[in-house]
């Protein structure tokens, strides 16, 4: 549906995108990652025609971005929420959109509807805090329900409850065949929203797939009464190992064998689990930013 192949932007003989390809398939939601100044946003303005690629191509259903006659009915986009009228309402806004669209108005009342925003759809936009623009914005992305949703930080500036409903807006919206491409700096919220995960770095991508395909060998959080007896088991066993608090350590074996090793040096387990490599540590490993 969305195909990206060996974009290049150069600005001032500096690369700021070099070589990204990726395709995404319907019903998944893929986070777009990267640090500041990775090349995530050059490439998705890419993608929606507004940024000439030096090399490369951006097609969605097998056609550039600024080749569909009504481009909003095959992708809808949000690259910028700011980029809006401050005076006018936000329904006002929104049935400008519609009618550039060829949609009914009542489309307009169904989206606000979808974003929450419905009791502050006669309020002028200039009001708006940064969670409701972003609101307003997905609004227009779904205006024409498209295949399609390419949005550049979608959760900036929202609340907990309007970050919750975003994520369920997304997977359902996912789960009905749609596909979803997001840029996001709020990795918690994306771990817990994203199928796959394509991440930039340099202009290059560093990471493509499933997040638990990139994860490392595992690890087994263990805590004890006795931790020298259940170290001195580990270190015989030739586990590497970190203290992790007074009674753990952070073992890089799977559970069971931790388990079986602590069942036979005999001591008291006070607490067993698998430590799961978020998608943080995965950021900055494979990034290299800064903590």
């Amino acid at each position: 549906m969305l195909h990206v192949q060996e974009l290049v932007k150069v600005y001032s003989q500096r690369r700021v995108v070099d070589t990204v390809s990726f395709s995404l398939r319907p019903g998944t939601v893929t986070a777009f990652l990267g640090p500041n100044g990775a090349g995530k946003s050059t490439t998705l303005r890419m993608i929606c025609g507004l940024t000439t690629p030096t090399s490369g191509t951006a097609t969605i259903a097998g056609r550039r971005f600024g080749e569909w006659p009504n481009p909003a009915h095959v992708a809808g986009v949000l690259l910028d929420a700011s980029a809006v009228h401050p005076g006018r309402t936000g329904r006002h806004h929104l049935l400008n959109a519609a009618k550039l669209m060829r949609l009914p108005a009542a489309r307009v009342d169904q989206v606000l509807g979808q974003v929450g925003l419905s009791d502050a759809a006669n309020r002028r936009i200039g009001k708006y805090s940064l969670g409701m623009r972003q609101r307003l914005g997905i609004a227009q992305a779904l205006l024409c329900d498209p295949p399609v949703l390419i949005l550049d930080e979608p959760i900036n500036g929202l609340d907990p409850d309007g970050i919750r409903s975003t994520r369920q807006l997304l997977r359902g919206y996912a789960q009905r065949g749609g596909t979803v491409l997001l840029s996001s700096h709020v990795l918690s919220e994306v771990d817990q929203t994203a199928d796959r995960v394509v991440m930039i770095g340099q202009g290059r991508v560093v990471a493509d797939g499933p997040l638990e395909s990139f994860a490392g060998p595992a690890r087994t959080l263990i805590r004890t009464a006795d931790l020298p007896r259940l170290t001195s088991a580990l270190h015989n066993a030739r586990l590497e190992l970190r203290q992790t608090s007074a009674d753990g350590v952070s073992v890089a074996a799977p559970m069971k064998q931790v388990s079986d090793l602590a069942f036979a040096a005999r001591v008291q387990v006070l607490e067993l689990r698998e430590e799961q490599q978020n998608l943080e540590e995965l950021f900055f490993r494979l990034t290299g930013g800064a903590r």
